[in-house]
């Protein structure tokens, strides 16, 4: 275990108190809720920060830190969507998840071809979950039918367009082997 293995392992550990807290019945549970998200989130930079400036980099953590991203952002997506209970909210949480199982299915398959590089972390992709955490910071930390709400769910939905931009350009780039006759 390294650093960056820690702060991976750490956000996974996060996960279950983001959910109590969102639930406890005080006035603060959704500021603490949404704190915890976002120091959370920020693990997930200064993760992969560290792991390359300490050359830190191991197959654990290249395996672990997209399952952390993903945990994450479901059960956060998941009490959002219980939360607001409206399909305005239930679509972007819909195409959010739904892209990261279709593209951890392509860079899986992708890597039983030798090809993983071909479907590599994009700009798009990253700007994608910049947006993302900070959609759903916002919504964890306000009450429905605010005006954060609207400029939490408004950022959601730009996540949204970038989640299927994103996925269009590893799509893309994976089309020839999708296409190949194996």
């Amino acid at each position: 275990m390294n650093i960056p293995n820690i702060l991976t392992s750490l956000r996974i550990l996060l996960i279950p108190c983001i959910v109590v807290v969102y639930y406890l019945p005080f006035s603060w549970s959704l500021y603490g809720a949404a704190g915890i998200f976002w120091l959370a989130a920020v693990t997930d930079w200064f993760d992969g920060y560290l792991a390359r400036r300490l050359n830190q980099t191991t197959a654990f953590g290249a395996f672990l830190d997209p399952v952390a991203d993903k945990l994450m952002v479901s059960v956060a997506l998941v009490l959002l969507v219980e939360t607001y209970s409206s399909i305005y909210m239930t679509i972007p949480a819909v195409i959010i998840v739904g892209r990261e199982i279709v593209i951890s299915a392509l860079r899986e398959w992708m890597a039983e071809l030798g090809k993983r590089a071909s479907v590599a972390v994009s700009m798009v992709g990253k700007l994608k979950t910049v947006m993302q955490m900070l959609a759903i910071f916002v919504l964890l930390g306000t009450e429905p039918q605010t005006i954060g709400a609207y400029i939490g769910l408004v950022t959601l939905y730009g996540a949204a367009v970038l989640t299927i931009w994103s996925m269009l350009v590893y799509l893309r780039a994976a089309w020839p082997e999708l296409m190949s006759d194996r």
